[in-house]
């Protein structure tokens, strides 16, 4: 919830792109605000934290249209979880596929629905090329590799990178968005 993409895009989405922006910690998190309840449950327990913010989503705040997006593990939970039929689609930043099994990449490969994952060049976990094999059994997959990215996206020209690959995904009629508010 306090990882500075997700931090810029609540901030600066809504006002440039009308996108909305739900941030959670899954169980065990450490951040500024403190430690989220629970434990860490190497991807297995986080599936009730995943299925909670979308089902929030819907029930409570009356989404309409939500697209689940994932930074690292956040990428892998919600390939792992976020199969519920009214979710649009994801968007991965820097995913690692540590905790995705063969079966979760081939659910989303029969199943249809849009995927867009960024890969940094110099990414700690999945590279382009790697990600191009593990990606397969995904065909609809767009995997855009990012010159000069490293996993966590710091600096402002990865920053505004990011946001602007989510809008190409959510709202493109909303591009290109500024450099600045």
């Amino acid at each position: 919830m306090d990882s500075h993409i997700y931090k810029k895009a609540a901030n600066r989405l809504p006002h440039l792109a009308g996108i909305n922006v739900i941030r959670f910690n899954t169980r065990g998190t450490k951040s500024d605000q403190g430690i989220s309840e629970g434990q860490f449950g190497e991807g297995i327990t986080e599936r009730e934290d995943v299925i909670a913010a979308i089902n929030y989503s819907f029930d409570q705040l009356g989404i309409k249209k939500l697209w689940v997006s994932g930074w690292s593990f956040g990428s892998d939970l919600a390939l792992k979880y976020a199969r519920d039929k009214r979710v649009m689609g994801l968007i991965l930043l820097s995913p690692p596929l540590r905790f995705s099994t063969d079966e979760d990449l081939a659910f989303w490969g029969q199943d249809g629905r849009g995927i867009t994952a960024l890969i940094p060049e110099f990414d700690d976990y999945l590279k382009p090329d790697q990600a191009k094999q593990r990606f397969a059994p995904i065909p609809q997959a767009e995997l855009i590799a990012i010159k000069d990215g490293k996993h966590l996206w710091v600096g402002e020209p990865f920053v505004h990178r990011v946001l602007s690959e989510i809008v190409k995904v959510i709202s493109p009629e909303r591009l290109p968005i500024p450099l600045e508010i």
